[in-house]
C-alpha cells in the first residue's frame, strides 16, 4: 500500500510539474475487449482463455513539443479462464469440471508515453505511440467458484502501442503482465495463479 500511496505522490507531481509547463490534458471514453488467461505456479491443470468486455475513462497529459507525457484510466474489466479441474481427483471429488472463473475489477494504469508529434503535419492526420506502466486492478467482484479464494486486487506491468487518428481517435492494443497473485485455491495452499492478459480498445479525446 505504501509503494501505490507513493506511486500516487509521484504522479501527481508530475501532473503540477505538467500543468507548470501548460502541458495538455484531455480524456475521454474507453471501450474495448480483453483476452485473458491465468498463470498459476505449477502446470497441474488445462486453462483456457477467455475474452471479456472493457470500458471506462482515460485520460493523457503530453508535454509539448518533446511527445512525452503519461496517460491514466479508470477501467471496468470483466478478466478470467477456463480451469479443467475435473482432471484432478482432488476437484472431481467435489463435483467440479470444467468451471469458468470471472473476475470483475476496476483497473488503474498509469503509464508513461511518447508520441511521435514531429513528422511534417502528418501528425494531424497519424500519430504512433508507445506506453508502458504499472497497471492496479482491484477485484469489484467474481462469480461464484467456491473452489478458488479471490485477492482483493493485484498489480501488473503493462506494455503497448497504438495509433491517434486526427488527433481524437486512439487506437491501441497492449500486453499485462501479472506481478502478484490474483486468486488461489483453497484445498492447495501455493497453488496460486497470476493474470496475464492482453487488451485492445478504441477512445475518443476530447
Amino acid at each position: 500500500m505504501k509503494q501505490i500511496v507513493r506511486l500516487f505522490t509521484l504522479v501527481a507531481l508530475l501532473v503540477g510539474v505538467a500543468y507548470g509547463a501548460r502541458a495538455e490534458f484531455r480524456w475521454g471514453p474507453t471501450a474495448g475487449a480483453t483476452f485473458t488467461t491465468l498463470k498459476f505456479k505449477q502446470d497441474l491443470i488445462k486453462v483456457d482463455n477467455t475474452v471479456g468486455p472493457m470500458a471506462g475513462m482515460q485520460g493523457e497529459l503530453m508535454f509539448p513539443g518533446i511527445g512525452f507525457g503519461i496517460d491514466i484510466g479508470a477501467i471496468y474489466n470483466i478478466q478470467g479462464a477456463r480451469l479443467h479441474l475435473g482432471d484432478k481427483k482432488i476437484w472431481a471429488v467435489d463435483g467440479y469440471g470444467t468451471e469458468r472463473c470471472m473476475l470483475h475489477t476496476l483497473s488503474l494504469p498509469i503509464n508513461l508515453r511518447f508520441k511521435w508529434t514531429r513528422m511534417n503535419g502528418i501528425e494531424d492526420m497519424i500519430a504512433p505511440y508507445v506506453f508502458g506502466g504499472p497497471v492496479f486492478d482491484f477485484t469489484i467482484g467474481h462469480n461464484k467458484l467456491d473452489a478458488m479464494s479471490y485477492a482483493g486486487g493485484s498489480v501488473g506491468l503493462q506494455a503497448g502501442l497504438g495509433f491517434e487518428l486526427r488527433k481524437r481517435w486512439q487506437i491501441q492494443a497492449s500486453h499485462v503482465w501479472g506481478m502478484t497473485y490474483a486468486l488461489k485455491a483453497v484445498k492447495l495452499q501455493n497453488f496460486s495463479a497470476r493474470e496475464d492478459y492482453w487488451t485492445v480498445r478504441l477512445t475518443y479525446l476530447f
